[in-house]
């Protein structure tokens, strides 16, 4: 079932978007060449709960971490661990946080120091894509809107589209209906009505669009091993547009 929030709640969902925000603006200096994907966890969990938040991806179905950590071709769910970030690699920073059983979810990839022209492209154009899906975003337009925005700025930029993975709604769970393909047709899927809460969030290849899970059972990776990038907002739908609950502060 579609929720519509009311006043109440959508101010406790800007709080959790706003400490999403603040999380990733204090993580972006860390993300250097030689820090591990553990490290970057620990300081994100515990800039969360100093912060009033809870690290809702810690034990959810399992998940061992508070976030996850994406490298290269690791496309999402990477589990933080030993991996060591080095020159050129890029990574996305995935994370949900509660505040007062509300809930923010924001994605972001990030360069670690000198990336090559292919990665500045796929990074560009992933989080364009995002902004072309944003503009489908008001009351009367369906969800295929943004879907097919999505899609059509793909495929103009010969990006592969993962297609077993979505954004979704959200309230005071991180998942919650409608899913939002990052592919799809006009005029097509729920109709967006003031008051509903989505994550958009397309999540785009350098190469083919086929996708492995690893034995983990929870990082999915690229078939062919190249790049993968990710940006997600969670958005309100208001009466004349959209209202970003998880601004970045550090543009």
């Amino acid at each position: 079932m579609i929720t519509i929030k009311s006043e109440e709640e959508i101010e406790l969902m800007r709080k959790a978007g706003m400490l999403v925000s603040l999380m990733h603006k204090y993580i972006k200096p860390f993300i250097k060449e030689g820090i591990t994907t553990k490290e970057l966890d620990k300081l994100c969990e515990d800039f969360i709960i100093e912060n009033g938040g809870v690290p809702t991806c810690k034990g959810y179905e399992g998940f061992p971490c508070a976030l996850c950590t994406s490298v290269n071709n690791q496309v999402v769910h990477g589990i933080p661990g030993k991996t060591k970030l080095k020159n050129g690699d890029i990574i996305t920073i995935d994370v949900v946080i509660g505040y007062k059983g509300y809930q923010g979810d924001a994605a972001w990839t990030y360069a670690v120091g000198e990336i090559d022209e292919d990665k500045k492209y796929l990074m560009e154009h992933t989080e364009k894509a995002l902004y072309e899906g944003l503009k489908m975003v008001k009351p009367g337009n369906r969800v295929g809107d943004i879907s097919n925005a999505i899609e059509k700025y793909a495929k103009k930029h010969n990006l592969g589209i993962v297609r077993e993975l979505c954004g979704h709604g959200i309230g005071t769970e991180m998942h919650e209906e409608p899913d939002v393909p990052n592919f799809g047709s006009k005029n097509s899927g729920p109709r967006l009505k003031p008051g509903m809460v989505i994550c958009i969030e397309p999540m785009l290849t350098f190469g083919g669009e086929k996708v492995y899970l690893l034995s983990d059972g929870w990082t999915v990776i690229t078939a062919d091993g190249l790049d993968a990038a990710h940006y997600e907002h969670t958005v309100l739908v208001t009466d004349t547009g959209y209202e970003i609950l998880t601004p970045r502060l550090d543009d």
